[in-house]
């Protein structure tokens, strides 16, 4: 026969902000008897740290490599020229609706990531 097992009530809460504003509530939950959940996982600015300043690039990139995609064969299945592909994903272009819902249908992701 099963019996229940009693499971430990477990919360969890994120912070949205910038780096200062999240380190104070950081401090805050601390100090009210928070404690910080240990994992495992590292921040995607630690990784790439053009996350920070160009996200939609990077998130361009790479699932332009995730779907094995050169720049060339992405402007083709777009309509896209090859060099604004380039430029988006170097944050010299920003990424239009019209252009991130073109990327979005070729690169199976939700047009939004790009905007």
């Amino acid at each position: 026969m099963l019996a229940h097992t009693k499971k430990p009530l477990t919360e969890s809460i994120k912070f949205y902000g910038s780096p200062q504003t999240i380190s104070e509530l950081r401090k805050l939950a601390r100090t009210a008897g928070a404690v910080e959940a240990p994992t495992d996982s590292i921040p995607a600015e630690e990784v790439s740290p053009e996350m920070v300043t160009n996200p939609q690039g990077v998130y361009l990139k790479g699932l332009r490599y995730r779907e094995e995609l050169t720049q060339d064969q992405l402007a083709k299945l777009t309509g896209i020229s090859r060099r604004h592909i380039s430029d988006m994903e170097n944050n010299r272009r920003s990424i239009g609706k019209a252009s991130a819902r073109k990327l979005a249908d070729v690169l199976h992701a939700d047009y939004r990531i790009f905007l």
